[in-house]
């Protein structure tokens, strides 16, 4: 087996976000994490349930959408989790996309629907921060409903979408004041903790430690890791290069990366923002 130098996994690698939010045996921690990001919305979210994660549009024609998590709570509202490790051009543009596709999923086909519609949440843990947003250092969470410009009154609100952007969020241990806070913490430093800080020793998070642990994986699930922690670290590997050599050669070095690793070409316009027809030139 591999030896890794560090004691617990990586939440921003494919693998780790999945493994600590999007199976059944982990359902725990997305409920808790989902309760603490929107317990002045929601109240308390009883039960979710995971749904496809791949949407097709409704021509054949249509993009394909590929969510990192769907799932639904008990009162139907929808749910959209995302991981987003690198920049993306049009990002904002594409979590507005993804949640269209939860709105035609309520769509009833009968004469007498009368358009009601349950809540949709896209909640986005970004690992870069939004460029305009780099003059705000101390804002991190961004909570965006559908407003009027003048009275900044809420006009509709079951359409929600929040953006975290973790690299802006600095509390140290000590400085950890709410459960959201050590959700937040643990995202963002999980794999540089050699062991459980007393300050987050509650039932839940023991879980997240347990879960994440590397030494207890099997053979599989190490590889399984392994290979999608090596994904995470060339990528942030070609984004330093990036700095150096020009943004465009290096998402195409990104792209040709993602390409020999086997990815679809759905998840590399995503990583990299390049178009489907830039990525097929370079297959």
């Amino acid at each position: 087996m591999t030896e890794f130098r560090e004691r617990y996994i990586n939440p921003f690698t494919d693998y780790g976000f999945k493994r600590l939010f999007g199976e059944e045996f982990s359902k725990e921690l997305l409920l808790d994490f989902l309760n603490e990001l929107l317990k002045k919305e929601q109240g308390v979210i009883k039960e979710i349930i995971y749904k496809r994660s791949d949407q097709l549009g409704t021509t054949e024609d249509s993009r394909k959408a590929i969510f990192d998590l769907y799932c639904e709570n008990e009162r139907g509202e929808k749910f959209i989790v995302e991981m987003q490790k690198t920049k993306q051009k049009f990002f904002k543009d594409r979590t507005v996309y993804y949640s269209t596709f939860p709105i035609r999923d309520q769509a009833k086909n009968r004469s007498d629907w009368d358009f009601e519609l349950q809540a949709v949440y896209t909640v986005a843990l970004l690992d870069f921060v939004f460029d305009e947003d780099k003059h705000e250092k101390e804002k991190y969470r961004y909570d965006i409903k559908l407003s009027d410009i003048e009275t900044n009154k809420v006009f509709y609100d079951k359409l929600n979408f929040i953006y975290l952007e973790m690299p802006k969020f600095n509390k140290s241990l000590d400085e950890l004041e709410t459960r959201f806070d050590k959700w937040l913490y643990l995202i963002k430093n999980l794999n540089k903790l050699d062991r459980v800080p007393e300050k987050l020793r509650e039932r839940i998070f023991e879980r997240v430690f347990e879960l994440a642990e590397i030494a207890k994986f099997n053979s599989e699930e190490v590889q399984a890791y392994e290979d999608s922690l090596k994904i995470y670290r060339d990528l942030k590997n070609s984004l330093e290069t990036a700095r150096e050599e020009g943004e465009k050669k290096a998402k195409v070095q990104i792209a040709r990366l993602l390409l020999s690793e086997g990815e679809s070409i759905e998840r590399i316009m995503r990583v990299t923002g390049l178009s489907n027809d830039e990525i097929e030139k370079l297959k």
